[in-house]
Formats: C-alpha cells, structure tokens, sequence
C-alpha cells in the first residue's frame, strides 16, 4: 500500500494494459486517484488488479486527432485532468549492419510520438487543472547505448529530450514534467527472453510505480525537467 495521497486527482497512463502499466493503474488507485487508461490493446489481459476509473482500449496513441477525442473524454466525465503517465512504448533489438530501418521508424513512433501525441492533447486540462503532471518512462539504457540497441535508446533519448524541452516551456504555467530511467524490469516478458538472469536485482513494475506516484504528488512540486534514474541493483 502507497503512503502517497493521490485523492481527488485524475491521472491519464498511456499502455496501462501492460505489465508496467498495470503496476501504475494500482498503485495509483490505490493512493486515491481515479485513472484512466489508455492502450493500443483493444482489451485488457485477464490479470488481477484495480479497476481504472476510465478505460480506453484499442487507441493508436500516435494519431493526435483520435487521442484528443479521447483525452477530451476523460476530463469532461472525470471533471478534470490532473496527471499524464506516458508507459506505452515499445523494444526491439537491432544492430545497423544486416538490420532494417524500420526499428528505427517504428521505435521512434512507439516511443517518442505516442509521448509527445499524449502530452500535447493532455497540456490544455493539465495546465487548467493548475497543479499538472506529467511523468515520461524513459530508460537508463538511453544514457551509454549497447550494440543492438541503437534504435531504442535514439528513441527513449528523445523521449528525455522531449522531457527537458517541455518542463522548461511549462515551468511557469504550473504543470511539471519528469521523466523515470528505469533498468530492466522484472516483467514476465523480460524473464523470458533473459531466462538466465538474476531477475533480484531487476526493477519491480511496483517500485517503479512508487516513484511515479511520488512524482505526481504535491509533494514533488519543486521537481521539474529531471531524468531519474531507478536501477535497482543493475
């Protein structure tokens, strides 16, 4: 159970149905928010879990004409809009030589337009709402890029950028952005394809979802335009 406070908030996270996702959905429920989610899954995965307040699925967050529809949505039933947690995303691993330039495409629409779609249709009820947040997922792995793994970190690097570039622009207007650097999470995916690993010291989704939840906390108000790492024991 979360010590953070989140009653009466509205938070929108993009690619709640996933594993980070949901993690988020219950923490932040748990805290008193009511959340909505967001995901281009048409329906949610038969997992136990909180209930969003609000649920949206089968949504391409790269095309803003269908994600102001929704965004628009969410504030006139909820009332408002308070807080933007930018999950949904995507990974694939390709190197340069014998790859395809379509990682590089398709990660930067994944990653870096679903994150700057959301954010630009959520900026008018978040500034309204006079206390606004919004927490981008980027990645450690952004900051020194391993070989195969180009395509994703150019992508989540721009997500940071994007995070940097828009805290500035709205740090007068009362809405901070940030962004989480998360190593490898212990999700069922990632411990399938690395069956080997020592998945203890991998970042759980929930203790990753503390962090976020801080962040959209009156607490965190002085905290804006800053990339945070959460490694673990990587």
């Amino acid at each position: 159970m979360t010590s953070v406070n989140l009653t009466g908030k509205v938070v929108a996270v993009t690619g709640g149905f996933g594993a980070l996702g949901a993690a988020v959905v219950n923490t932040l429920t748990d805290a008193g928010a009511a959340v909505a989610v967001l995901d281009h899954a048409p329906v949610p995965p038969p997992v136990a879990g909180r209930r969003p307040a609000f649920c949206f699925g089968g949504i391409d967050l790269a095309e803003e004409k269908t994600t102001n529809s929704v965004m628009q949505q969410i504030a006139t039933q909820a009332g408002r809009l308070d807080g933007l947690i930018n999950v949904a995303g995507g990974f694939r691993f390709d190197k340069l030589d014998g790859g395809t330039l379509d990682s590089w495409d398709a990660l930067y629409r994944m990653n870096v337009r679903t994150a700057v779609v959301a954010c630009k249709a959520a900026l008018p009820y978040l500034v309204k709402s006079g206390n606004g947040r919004i927490v981008n997922i980027g990645a450690l792995g952004a900051v020194k890029a391993a070989a195969g793994m180009g395509p994703y970190a150019a992508s989540k690097a721009g997500v940071a950028r994007l995070t940097e570039a828009l805290a500035d622009e709205l740090k007068d207007r009362g809405v901070t952005v940030n962004a989480i650097l998360p190593s490898t999470l212990d999700t069922p995916r990632n411990r399938l394809d690395m069956p080997d690993a020592d998945f203890s010291r991998w970042v759980a989704p929930g203790a990753l979802a503390e962090v976020i939840a801080f962040l959209l906390s009156d607490a965190a108000g002085a905290v804006t335009g800053a990339l945070i790492p959460v490694a673990g024991r990587a």
